[in-house]
């Protein structure tokens, strides 16, 4: 059986006894998650959050790239957020590679050309969250009122650490 098939046998189960579809569209706790797409990642079991509780947007390093500013933004602007919590974490695989490495692993692998992109890989893990928490400050989408904070998910011990 292949992965998606599995997907449409556990989501048939679920949809048997789905009983959440009245939950309303904007976040019941106001808060937008940024965090990243690492499958050992479960934001909800972290943070203690139900269905309809938060948008969690995920991408490679929980970046505050401009797609996820852009999420930021209508969930702000259009759904009555008015908290981002960026979170981070030990061991993270943009902690290992540069932009000039990745760039190269792709002319060499699909023959095309990534020098546009900045794949955002960072070296410093804390310096990571205090860049995409001042990147969101300083945006002139996201409001002065809404509260931004900023925090590292430790894999090993599933602690979640404030940066200040």
């Amino acid at each position: 059986m292949s992965v998606v098939q599995e997907f449409l046998k556990a989501n048939e189960a679920y949809a048997a006894n789905f009983q959440k579809g009245d939950l309303p569209m904007p976040p019941a706790r106001h808060v937008a998650v940024l965090t990243c797409m690492d499958a050992r990642l479960h934001p909800s079991r972290f943070l203690g959050l139900q269905e309809g509780d938060a948008h969690v947007i995920r991408n490679a390093g929980g970046r505050a790239s401009e797609d996820a500013i852009r999420s930021l933004v209508i969930s702000e602007q259009l759904l009555g957020t008015n908290t981002i919590v960026v979170i981070h974490h030990t061991d993270c695989g943009m902690l290992t590679f540069s932009n000039s490495d990745l760039r190269a692993k792709i002319k060499q692998d699909l023959h095309a050309n990534a020098d546009s992109i900045d794949f955002l890989p960072f070296g410093n893990l804390e310096q990571s969250v205090r860049d995409d928490v001042a990147t969101l400050k300083a945006s002139p989408l996201i409001p002065d009122n809404i509260e931004i904070s900023g925090f590292i998910y430790d894999v090993e011990s599933g602690k979640l650490i404030p940066v200040s």
